[in-house]
């Protein structure tokens, strides 16, 4: 930006808007909707954003949107062709019953939150997570 802040832009399901959206639902579904935040992304990068998270947005519009701007994407239950991933912790763990489908409980197959938070990055590395 101007005064050297770097911004972190946030697309797709906004969780402070999640009562407003309905609940938590994929964004970009549709054509307009999909065109509109590609149009939003590019605004965006325009207006000086270091990176933008795009969460819960169908894995074809997150690659869309990857694929136009020069300025990396953190995917957050946009499928795997961002261009790195982020999870809520507590999803991670599986801390409370309602995670969302996205979310894989990486815990439940490790001893300790240190293994549970390396098996996720190593599946994100490998590629097994998350799924399209």
């Amino acid at each position: 930006t101007q005064r050297g802040i770097p911004v972190c832009a946030h697309l797709g399901l906004l969780p402070q808007s999640v009562n407003q959206l309905g609940g938590y639902r994929v964004q970009g579904r549709e054509d307009a909707a999909a065109a509109q935040l590609i149009a939003d992304a590019r605004a965006l990068e325009a207006a000086g954003a270091g990176l933008i998270v795009l969460e819960m947005v169908p894995a074809q519009l997150a690659r869309a949107v990857t694929e136009t701007l020069t300025i990396p994407t953190i995917g957050i239950g946009a499928g795997t062709d961002c261009a790195g991933q982020v999870l809520v912790l507590y999803d991670m763990l599986g801390l409370y019953p309602n995670a969302p489908k996205f979310s894989k409980n990486f815990l439940a197959e490790a001893v300790g939150i240190e293994a549970a938070v390396r098996a996720y990055v190593a599946a994100v590395k490998g590629g097994s997570f998350p799924c399209n």
